[in-house]
């Protein structure tokens, strides 16, 4: 596996990011040591929180909930998925596979950091990494946060909308990763923000990540990640853990999987969902802040 790492100096004077970069590194089969950028704020001891981000962000994303969470005093982590932010990023679209991003983040949140009774903020490929980790490893999670995401299988097509963002990504000569994230987003972005979420990419060689998470997503019965999400869904279904829908009210990918969620999970029977309204795709950055403070109150119920 070719892997590439993005120069230090693309991410001097982030704006509003302030967290000291850390990192882990990972023994994989394929790419021998693979290093893993992740930020954290609040105790050390404190409940974890761990914050996946997903496709083309990075933890990043999570700057404006960081600091309410430490605040309230959680351990709150976000990891850079591998291929994007502060990670190491395969340079082959082939070297990505759903399995794959699984496994990375397992041995990231198990193998490296140990953490125990987690609590999970999941969105978009967040959710779709997270949920096959609960699944799999279920006595490592206090509680689940679903924030406009999903588990798709292949036995139900994704919205038209998915479509168009999926061609766009394979078309697009030179991928504007700013751009996609701002296309997500209700509230307009400063120049300086969607600078922030290019900086990982200093050029297309780097980008193989972004460029092949779409085609990763089950969107066919005979996928190959169908099989293994359709057991996470058994599994998921009859888990005990907390399990929280919060989703916007604008995302028109993710909209129709909320009252799947709700109705399905065991554990979110009894819990008072919010709907967090003028909020796009990435909710974390039209109301981060009020999607912290509904995990404040979720973890500290």
């Amino acid at each position: 596996m070719r892997l590439l790492r993005t120069p230090d100096d693309r991410f001097t004077d982030l704006p509003d990011f302030p967290f000291e970069p850390r990192y882990a590194e990972l023994a994989d089969p394929h790419g021998g040591v693979i290093r893993v950028g992740y930020v954290e704020a609040g105790p050390a001891d404190g409940p974890a929180v761990l914050l996946l981000h997903g496709e083309p962000s990075w933890s990043y994303l999570y700057r404006k909930m960081l600091p309410i969470l430490a605040t309230a005093g959680l351990r709150a982590i976000a990891p850079d998925l591998v291929g994007f932010g502060r990670s190491d990023k395969p340079g082959d679209m082939a070297d990505h596979s759903y399995a794959r991003h699984v496994e990375w983040m397992r041995a990231f949140a198990f193998d490296a950091l140990d953490l125990h009774d987690v609590t999970l903020v999941g969105q978009d490929w967040g959710g779709l990494i997270g949920l096959r980790m609960v699944a799999s490893n279920p006595a490592r999670f206090a509680r689940v946060v679903a924030a406009n995401t999903g588990l798709p299988t292949g036995d139900v097509d994704m919205p038209e909308v998915w479509h168009a963002f999926r061609s766009a990504v394979e078309k697009a000569p030179v991928l504007d990763v700013g751009r996609f994230v701002q296309s997500g987003c209700k509230s307009p972005l400063p120049d300086s923000v969607r600078a922030a979420y290019d900086a990982p990419f200093p050029n297309e060689m780097y980008k193989a990540g972004p460029r092949a998470m779409p085609s990763l997503v089950p969107y066919r019965p005979d996928d190959p990640a169908s099989a293994a999400n359709r057991e996470a869904w058994k599994t998921l279904t009859g888990l005990e853990i907390p399990f929280l829908v919060a989703f916007s009210d604008g995302d028109p990918i993710t909209a129709g999987m909320g009252p799947i969620l709700r109705r399905a999970m065991r554990g979110a029977a009894g819990l008072e969902h919010p709907v967090i309204a003028g909020a796009g795709h990435f909710l974390q950055e039209d109301k981060g802040e009020e999607l912290a403070e509904h995990v404040v109150r979720f973890v500290r119920g």
